[in-house]
């Protein structure tokens, strides 16, 4: 256990797991560019593959958290690390030995949607689980923070991924690709060697079916949060570089420099935020939802006024501080509206909304940019406005804040 985790929790396994999952993620995004164009595809087969892996990481995290609430948690880790690492490493020969041969179009088309979708289909299993073993060893007062660091974790490894994929890449496009395959690999040994098995249940007491529906309405502000902070940050990420080449001037290789320099002010101010979240326990979900949407709103909102560099970068960064607030709220305040048997499905819900906001917001972001550059952003700042309104009009019955405030069974045992 390490020092800063409730008791009976092992931190250091679901954050090392984040970490290098998210390490993964974007040290293939930072490559695929010049992937797509050595293999002779388009830039919307890159687009594709994007969409196929948020479409079933959509369809299937609540599965997984529903599969976790039965079967337990360390077993659903395993098997969705073990076939995330299986599909990374077949992806990474295929291109491996596709960039020296390039086969037809429809293959490597075929092979990268494919190997994508894969791996958003089992990576799917990882988020909601760490989080339903956060939710299991943890009171309501302190989800949050603890949440947080995972959610620093990921940030983290927003940062560290293209970066060291970036320095990987000069001497050959395969070794970020092998290199980003070895993360999940090291990561299914550290759960299976440092994360604890689930606790037994007693033999007469039977496993409860969870009663979480996808409409239900316990979840009905926090799913609203993931989707619509989802929807905002894909559609950031997907407009960037258009616009810093568009609205501000730029040639291509300096708006790509701009754009990454943007994504790196974002990670930053994710960390700097959920390092907030993290000594701020007495700060309740909601509040963190309604602040974090109102900054963000303001942030994003405020890129449409944008025409130089530096006030691009200070808007994202204002934008993604919001944002640091917001996701480990609204995964808290999803965990505290169910009971100990329900956590799985719950975050698993709340995944799910992420996942479909990765599917349509770069489809929403693209098309609304054809429009006006500045249009994308407008919508970014209404979406986050009318979750923060939303936040303020949800009340809590004292009924309902007095039982959130007692632990969870197994936090308290």
């Amino acid at each position: 256990m390490t020092p800063s985790s409730p008791a009976g929790l092992r931190l250091f396994p679901l954050v090392f797991a984040a970490l290098s999952g998210t390490m993964a993620m974007m040290a293939f995004v930072a490559v695929i560019g010049p992937i797509v164009r050595l293999l002779g595809l388009l830039e919307w087969h890159a687009g594709l593959s994007v969409t196929a892996a948020g479409f079933l990481w959509m369809l299937l995290a609540r599965r997984w958290g529903v599969l976790s609430d039965r079967i337990g948690r360390r077993r659903v880790m395993m098997i969705g690390l073990s076939a995330y690492a299986v599909v990374y490493i077949a992806m990474s020969v295929f291109i491996d030995l596709a960039l020296d041969a390039p086969p037809a179009v429809w293959l490597s088309v075929l092979a990268l949607v494919g190997a994508r979708a894969l791996i958003g289909a089992f990576y799917a299993a990882i988020p909601p689980t760490a989080a339903a073993i956060i939710a299991d060893h943890t009171t309501p007062q302190t989800r949050t923070s603890t949440l947080a660091k995972l959610g620093s974790a990921n940030a983290i490894g927003m940062v560290i991924g293209p970066a060291a994929a970036g320095m990987l890449a000069v001497h050959g496009l395969e070794w970020p690709l092998y290199s980003a395959a070895a993360l999940p690999l090291l990561s299914l040994l550290v759960i299976v060697f440092m994360l604890p098995a689930d606790a037994p249940k007693a033999a007469d007491q039977r496993p409860q079916r969870a009663t979480v529906t996808a409409l239900d309405a316990r979840l009905r502000l926090p799913v609203l949060a993931a989707f619509a902070a989802m929807v905002s940050v894909s559609i950031a990420q997907v407009v960037v570089g258009f616009f810093a080449i568009d609205r501000l001037g730029l040639d291509m290789e300096s708006g790509a420099r701009a754009a990454g320099l943007a994504l790196t002010a974002v990670g930053c101010a994710l960390i700097v935020a959920q390092m907030l979240v993290m000594r701020l326990k007495q700060v309740t979900p909601l509040a963190w939802i309604r602040v974090g949407a109102g900054i963000a709103a303001v942030g994003f909102a405020s890129v449409a006024l944008c025409h130089a560099q530096a006030p691009l970068l200070a808007a994202y960064a204002l934008g993604a501080f919001g944002m640091g607030f917001l996701f480990p709220a609204f995964q808290a305040k999803a965990a505290n509206a169910v009971q100990p048997h329900e956590q799985g499905a719950a975050a698993g819900s709340v995944a799910s909304a992420q996942g479909l906001g990765m599917v349509v917001g770069p489809l929403i972001g693209t098309s609304l940019y054809a429009l006006s550059p500045a249009a994308p952003y407008l919508l970014v700042g209404g979406v986050l406005a009318a979750l923060a309104v939303a936040a303020f009009l949800t009340v809590t019955p004292s009924a309902v804040a007095s039982a959130d405030a007692a632990p969870s069974p197994r936090a308290a045992s």
